[in-house]
């Protein structure tokens, strides 16, 4: 069976279980449904299909539960940004390889950091390489390359990263000062242009020549798509096109290839579970919002689908019609971008089911004027009192 056949059979199994935990409780608070047949499935996608070694980006979900079912699975490689995630990341595996690659860092985050043992720092700037001080000999440097490249969702070229002269200049420097060169970039997240990745790879090894120097990694970022029908399909397709194009343009001593998925690796691993506290005409207000699990939704639509469910957990099906969904705050700005297509018989105390919904959620909660989803259910420990819901095969 392919994996995405095994996708749609175990979440009608986890669709059942919602049914069930509705109609016995029809939970008033948000709750976020955690689901780790998922997370490990997709966690060993990456691990058996991507052409070299896996690292999971904490910042996309940093929860105890992720973390330690992603350990389970295998991932021991964690890209961190700051020194909570390192406390995190160790807290689920004592020996894990961490790669700092958030460019920019204060002396004193540099300072704990290197209590850390880092295995690669990334830089995209000579005054943040400067920063970092006298590394032991050896260590790896991964430059941030950034070529304009649009191909995701939205660029991540904007912020950070070097242009290809100033990556060739900091490329030499690392390797003038004793330490290890390697490049990095991002694609942009959510992006299914295979293309993308094999243009970044041709261009790092033309700079890495031009510098002179021989790359110890390659690191080709996240940026890979998460929920959807063709999602298997299409990260195969990518992870074919990398393992090609650095064949192709680094025909000797190829770098390590690392990949550092975030979105890709978790969305599909929490659902929400929002309830409708008010209906006005075509207006909505939810039990959370964009000061809570839904504050991406400010930026992005989010990947993965809404279902409404009514008090019995059974699936409402009215006509298609535009609805406005405010979150349950006193802010007008607590809304979300554009209008949801919802039944039209949607009602109040009715029930939201949004998948796709493990990354950048929890992760945004505020808790601003006591709001925002808090409390994590196990769909996987979830039974129903009589006529138990089994996952067979």
């Amino acid at each position: 069976m392919v994996a995405g056949a095994q996708d749609i059979k175990h979440a009608r199994f986890d669709r059942a279980r919602v049914t069930d935990l509705i109609g016995q409780e029809a939970p008033d608070a948000p709750l976020a449904l955690f689901r780790p047949d998922a997370l490990r499935r997709r966690a060993q996608t990456f691990l058996r299909g991507f052409p070299g070694a896996v690292s999971y980006a904490v910042k996309a979900n940093p929860a105890a539960e992720i973390l330690n079912g992603l350990v389970e699975t295998g991932i021991t490689s964690f890209d961190v940004a700051s020194v909570a995630e390192m406390h995190a990341a160790r807290q689920a595996c004592p020996e894990a390889r961490l790669h700092y690659h958030n460019p920019i860092r204060s002396r004193s985050e540099i300072a704990e950091a290197r209590t850390f043992g880092i295995a690669s720092w990334s830089v995209d700037r000579a005054s943040e390489l400067d920063k970092l001080g006298d590394l032991p000999p050896g260590a790896e440097i991964a430059v941030r390359l950034s070529l304009k490249r649009r191909g995701g969702a939205y660029d991540f070229g904007s912020k950070f990263g070097a242009s290809p002269d100033a990556a060739v200049a900091l490329l030499k420097e690392v390797a003038a000062r004793g330490l290890t060169p390697s490049l990095t970039f991002h694609p942009g997240t959510q992006c299914t242009d295979a293309s993308c990745w094999a243009d970044y790879i041709a261009a790092c090894a033309e700079l890495a020549e031009r510098a002179g120097v021989q790359l110890a990694s390659l690191n080709v970022g996240g940026g890979f798509p998460s929920v959807c029908d063709s999602a298997p399909e299409t990260l195969r397709t990518i992870f074919a096109t990398i393992e090609t194009a650095t064949a192709r343009h680094f025909p000797q001593d190829a770098p390590r290839l690392w990949c550092e998925p975030g979105r890709a690796m978790v969305a599909d691993a929490l659902w929400l579970l929002l309830r409708i506290k008010a209906r006005s005409g075509d207006a909505l207000y939810l039990n959370d919002g964009l000061y809570g699990a839904l504050g991406e939704w400010r930026d992005m639509p989010v990947p993965g689908q809404v279902t409404v469910l009514d008090r019995a957990g059974r699936e409402r099906a009215g006509r298609a019609t535009p609805f406005t969904i405010f979150g349950p705050t006193c802010d007008s700005l607590d809304r979300v971008p554009g209008a949801w297509d919802l039944p039209a018989d949607t009602a109040e105390e009715d029930h939201l089911l949004l998948t796709g919904a493990g990354a950048y959620s929890l992760a945004l909660v505020t808790g601003f004027n006591g709001y925002g989803t808090r409390k994590t259910v196990d769909l996987s420990e979830w039974r129903k009192e009589a006529g138990q819901h089994r996952l067979a095969g």
